[in-house]
């Protein structure tokens, strides 16, 4: 599990970012989060979100997209941007990045730094 701790701690290291969780959509549970300063409870987050990932990947299926074509899903809020991640890598397992940031950084580099921790993820 240290990959785990590892790409966590970089993940939350992005920056402008506030807490991420790493979730297993398919089982609805959080393997592993870090949090500074979001105040989210990351159980509702895999809960909640695990039914936009699932919904997200029926309606590519109902268009004939494959499931490998969603690079993330971004939510933009006033204050915050929420982006998940499916790991391309364990796309099958149901595995995703759950980030949290304020609306600072550009999001082309917070993407390009999320890509670049899915070697680390070896679940």
């Amino acid at each position: 599990m240290d990959s785990l701790k590892n790409a966590l701690e970089q993940a939350l290291a992005i920056d402008g970012a506030t807490g991420v969780a790493i979730v297993d959509f398919r089982q609805r549970r959080v393997l592993g989060s870090l949090d500074h300063g979001s105040g989210l409870d990351m159980d509702k987050v895999a809960y909640g979100d695990s039914d936009v990932m699932r919904a997200k990947l029926y309606t590519l299926e109902l268009l004939g997209y494959t499931p490998d074509s969603v690079e993330d899903i971004l939510i933009t809020l006033r204050t915050e941007l929420h982006i998940i991640r499916p790991l391309t890598h364990l796309r099958e397992g149901g595995i995703f990045i759950y980030l949290v940031l304020d609306r600072t950084p550009p999001l082309h580099d917070v993407r390009r730094q999320l890509h670049a921790l899915e070697p680390l993820l070896e679940l």
